[in-house]
């Protein structure tokens, strides 16, 4: 039995009906390279059955303490039964990308059952007309609860079920399961009420690394006035709004080289930065197209992983936010990636000076009951239409594996992260990466995006005009360059010393006075 961190549990408090706390991934797999060509459903259950020591999470199963008191615990369920995790259906004709899209933002709108291990797996056959997608391909849509799981952690559990070849060879993760029974309420009251004491104190310790140094607390003093500054700038948008239960889902995928391309031409650029700029000028081109695009720039916030490699196998959450201006009132694309490269690391120096561990470690100072019961009027009371937004939306960078993977002996072909929607916040960006390619999806609430083809088109627009400006920067950078080595050429050429010119005449006469001499 392991008690959750105060992150972790702020999930699991603020799960509604409109605002399921769980992240995944929607995985495509062709299954011809499978031993017979073919994967059925019995072959995809016996072969997850067989990784399930891979991550905890598979059977762990959340304990609720009474009126939320103290932060639930995680006990191994005994009554854990896979064919209530993995599930299966069809796609309808024509079995094409817009109708996966579609099924799988419904699958991914329903909560997880909070009684069970926080995990689902849909199996989706019938992916005939995708495009990029051999034909008789099957998808996965993968369901994991944020309570349970943060990203990183997450792509170690996605990975704990594939191999890098299509044999399927046994596994040994070193792990022996064995099922708990439940804790009485009398016991997790008892722990509770050492807890609530406990916790603050632990708290305020870690308050005090906050200030180790006066220049150091100078200088985040004046960082936080600024960001409080901002804050009160953030605009709002149709995605500041409070949720409908209903989702759509789409995604584009670029190749890795061209990211690369576009990152080479602007010095001192990150991937990162690059798919931000891509994210923004699609907030920019679609809110254009609304006329709902604000004067000031809005906001992203980019989740920070701070997991050690001594927390590697670990799962909850090891992750703090890093806040980003993405130049959205700017119209040139090369103008918001340079106006993001200086607010990523501005944001970046934020964190350091800090300490992002201390950051997420400070969230666990208040007791539990207050935070689940702050938590929920949060959410209850519908606060976040009457204020300005922290951020606009959440831009989460996962890098992925970048060789071929295999589930089942089904190579995937795709895969697109999904995130996760709170409260005044209607769109969710994520970015990962696999076997060369770098792929952007969006998770949106359907009120706020009724349109998620337009949105996606707003994606390739973007990636069209950051390819533009980055040749013409590279164009621009080359003609600096060769005018500074011009430059530097005529200059080395003046400060040389001037060779003499020896005539004929000349030399004759030094020649006659040597002789005359003898």
């Amino acid at each position: 039995m392991k008690q959750l961190s105060a992150l972790d549990a702020m999930f699991a408090y603020t799960e509604t009906a409109n605002t399921p706390m769980h992240i995944g991934q929607l995985l495509i797999y062709d299954p011809s390279t499978a031993p017979g060509g073919h994967v059925g459903f019995k072959d995809i259950l016996r072969y997850i059955e067989g990784r399930l020591d891979g991550a905890r999470i598979f059977r762990q199963k959340l304990v609720r303490v009474p009126l939320d008191l103290d932060h639930p615990y995680w006990v191994e369920d005994k009554d854990f039964d896979i064919e209530f995790h993995v599930r299966h259906i069809a796609l309808p004709k024509p079995g094409d990308w817009r109708q996966l899209c579609i099924q799988a933002a419904r699958i991914y709108a329903r909560p997880l059952d909070m009684t069970k291990p926080l995990w689902e797996f849909t199996v989706i056959e019938g992916l005939d007309n995708v495009e990029g997608v051999p034909k008789g391909s099957f998808a996965l849509v993968h369901k994991m609860h944020h309570a349970a799981i943060d990203g990183k952690s997450g792509l170690e559990m996605t990975l704990a079920l594939h191999d890098t070849d299509a044999e399927m060879k046994p596994r040994d993760f070193g792990r022996n399961w064995q099922a708990e029974d439940e804790p009485n309420a009398l016991g997790l009251l008892a722990k509770a009420q050492f807890n609530n004491v406990a916790n603050p104190v632990r708290g305020l310790q870690n308050i005090q690394k906050l200030v180790p140094m006066p220049k150091r607390l100078l200088d985040v003093r004046r960082e936080f006035a600024q960001r409080a500054d901002a804050k009160t700038s953030i605009p709002k948008t149709r995605f500041n709004k409070k949720l409908s239960p209903h989702r759509v889902f789409d995604g584009r995928e670029f190749a890795l080289s061209d990211i690369k391309t576009i990152r080479e031409a602007f010095p001192g650029a990150t991937v990162n930065d690059v798919m931000i700029a891509v994210t923004s000028g699609s907030l920019r081109g679609y809110l254009l197209s609304k006329d709902d695009l604000p004067e000031q720039t809005l906001k992203i916030g980019a989740p920070v992983s701070v997991r050690s490699d001594d927390e590697k196998s670990s799962a909850g959450n090891q992750v703090t936010m890093m806040t980003v201006g993405v130049g959205t009132h700017l119209a040139d694309a090369g103008d918001r990636l340079k106006f993001i490269m200086d607010e990523t690391q501005r944001s970046k120096a934020m964190t350091e000076a800090i300490g992002a561990k201390t950051l997420m470690e400070v969230s666990g100072a208040m007791p539990a009951g207050l935070t689940a019961a702050g938590t929920k009027m949060m959410v209850r009371m519908g606060l976040v239409e009457r204020f300005n937004p922290a951020i606009n939306t959440v831009v989460s960078n996962v890098p992925g594996p970048m060789v071929p993977m295999y589930f089942a002996g089904a190579e995937m072909v795709k895969g697109f992260g999904m995130g996760i929607l709170a409260e005044g916040q209607g769109i969710f960006h994520v970015v990962t990466s696999y076997n060369g390619k770098v792929i952007l999806s969006f998770l949106a609430d359907r009120e706020q995006l009724p349109d998620p083809d337009n949105y996606a088109k707003a994606i390739s627009r973007s990636f069209a005009d950051l390819m533009a400006a980055a040749k013409k920067e590279s164009a621009k950078q080359k003609k600096k360059k060769a005018k500074t080595k011009k430059a530097t050429a005529k200059k080395s050429a003046a400060k040389k010393p001037k060779k003499r010119v020896r005539t004929s005449a000349a030399t004759a006469g030094r020649a006659g006075r040597k002789a005359a001499t003898r």
